[in-house]
C-alpha cells in the first residue's frame, strides 16, 4: 500500500503540511534575520517568531489527527492551476502596483483579478465586493489604523 493511501485525511495533511512550512519559514527568518528582544522587550523579530511556532505547532495538531484511525477519509484532489495562478497573479499584480498606484487601485486590481480564479465568477458580484473591499480596507487601515499608505497614484495626487 503506498504512503499516500495510509494517509486517511489527505486534505488535512497537505493543510497541516502546508501550515508547518509556512511557520518554520516564517520563524526561521525572524530568528535569522531581526533582533529577537525579550518577551519584556520585543524585537522586530519576536512577533513573526512567535507566529511561525504557533503555526507550526497548529499544522502537527492537524496534520497528526490526518493520521489518526477516527479521521475522515479524503482524497486529495488535482489542483486546479489556472485558479492557482490568478490567485498568484492577483497577489503579485498588488505588490507591484501599490507604490506607483496608490491603494485603491492596486487594491481594486488585486480584487477583479482574483476574482477571475472562481469558477463563479460574475461582474456583478466582483464590482459589488470590489467597492465593499475598497470602503472597508481605506475605512480601517488608512482612517482607523493610520497607515502611511498613498490613496492614489501621484499624479493624480497633485
Amino acid at each position: 500500500m503506498s504512503t499516500l493511501r495510509q494517509i486517511r485525511n489527505q486534505n488535512d495533511f497537505a493543510v497541516g503540511f502546508f501550515y508547518i512550512l509556512v511557520g518554520g519559514l516564517a520563524a526561521g527568518i525572524a530568528a535569522t534575520r531581526y533582533d529577537l528582544g525579550t518577551a519584556g522587550r520585543m524585537g522586530p523579530g519576536y512577533f513573526p517568531l512567535i507566529l511561525g511556532v504557533i503555526l507550526c505547532l497548529l499544522g502537527a495538531v492537524v496534520l497528526l489527527r490526518a493520521l489518526s484511525r477516527n479521521a475522515e477519509r479524503t482524497v486529495l484532489e488535482r489542483w486546479d492551476l489556472r485558479s492557482l495562478l490568478w490567485m498568484v497573479g492577483s497577489l503579485l499584480l498588488f505588490s507591484l502596483a501599490l507604490k506607483p498606484l496608490g491603494l485603491v487601485l492596486s487594491l481594486a486590481l488585486l480584487i477583479i483579478v482574483s476574482s477571475l480564479a472562481s469558477h463563479e465568477f460574475t461582474w456583478r458580484g466582483t464590482l459589488l465586493n470590489t467597492l465593499f473591499q475598497l470602503a472597508l480596507n481605506v475605512g480601517l487601515f488608512i482612517y482607523f489604523l493610520g497607515l502611511p499608505f498613498e490613496l492614489w497614484p501621484s499624479f493624480l495626487a497633485s
